[in-house]
């Protein structure tokens, strides 16, 4: 059941389930909504765990319009979902909010007990011209642009056939058909343009103040990147030492907890358990 709180600037929009346990919040990523979760947050609340799916700012069943989309901006909203749910809570983020959640982790170390970030944009974005070599960056960088710049449903849809290598999930179709509807209305496509053109700086300058354990879960064929591997590799390098870890789910793309669910759920109960264990 949908719940809403409000927030300085317009309205969230999140679902709770299981009634006790440590919280979980989980963030999806730009152009989403919290149903990314849809085959995570039933077996985070099996194992034991409260869950909370968030729609981010301008997107899913929350209010569009704000003024801004930036990972500080989502990190904030995050906070407020924890304190209103009575935290403390570890938090789940994709993609940009990967970045928010460190940021939220930074800057609210009583309220983040860890953080997994999977496929996430934490840090400056740099990238060599050897990176367009490689096919599917190089399709993937210029659908996102196409799709931030111009604001074309078309070019998002087709942004996420690349980001999806290999196989879908067997809602796909359905699932897309959500997303056009979504993205189709004018507020929240601005909502993804804004997002997309926000830049992980904010993010990248936080790494090195988080105090809690971090888990970064990249796929072997994610195309938003040239190296997948590298670029977990680089967010955890910027972490103190000692408090990140990598891991790889292999024949995943940018979406690793829809099209691997399974082997993404057994490696957050791991490391959720060892971080409930060591309390």
């Amino acid at each position: 059941m949908t719940e809403y709180l409000v927030v300085d600037g317009g309205t969230l929009a999140y679902e709770v389930t299981g009634s006790s346990g440590p919280l979980v919040v989980l963030a999806h990523g730009i152009g989403d909504s919290r149903q990314a979760y849809r085959f995570v947050a039933p077996a985070l609340v099996a194992a034991g765990y409260r869950v909370a799916a968030v729609d981010l700012r301008g997107c899913g069943e929350s209010s569009a319009g704000w003024a801004s989309y930036s990972r500080t901006d989502i990190a904030g909203d995050l906070i407020s979902v924890i304190k209103h749910l009575g935290g403390p809570a570890s938090l789940v983020g994709h993609s940009i909010s990967g970045g928010a959640a460190t940021i939220a982790a930074a800057k609210e170390p009583s309220l983040v007990t860890a953080v997994v970030e999977l496929a996430p944009f934490t840090r400056k974005q740099q990238f060599a011209l050897g990176d367009l070599k490689v096919a599917g960056f190089r399709r993937g960088v210029s659908r996102l642009l196409g799709a931030a710049l111009f604001g074309s449903v078309r070019l998002w849809k087709k942004y996420l056939e690349n980001a999806y290598p290999g196989p879908k999930p067997m809602d796909w179709d359905e699932r897309l058909a959500q997303i056009d509807a979504m993205v189709s209305e004018p507020a929240r496509m601005k909502a993804l343009q804004l997002m997309s053109r926000s830049a992980p700086v904010d993010a990248g300058a936080q790494l090195g103040n988080v105090r809690c354990p971090v888990l970064v879960v990249e796929g072997t064929l994610d195309p938003d990147w040239a190296s997948p591997r590298a670029e977990g590799e680089a967010v955890v390098a910027a972490l103190p030492s000692g408090l990140g870890r990598l891991e790889m789910i292999e024949g995943a793309g940018h979406y690793p907890h829809v099209q691997f669910p399974s082997q993404v759920v057994a490696l957050l109960l791991s490391f959720l358990n060892s971080v409930e264990g060591e309390k």
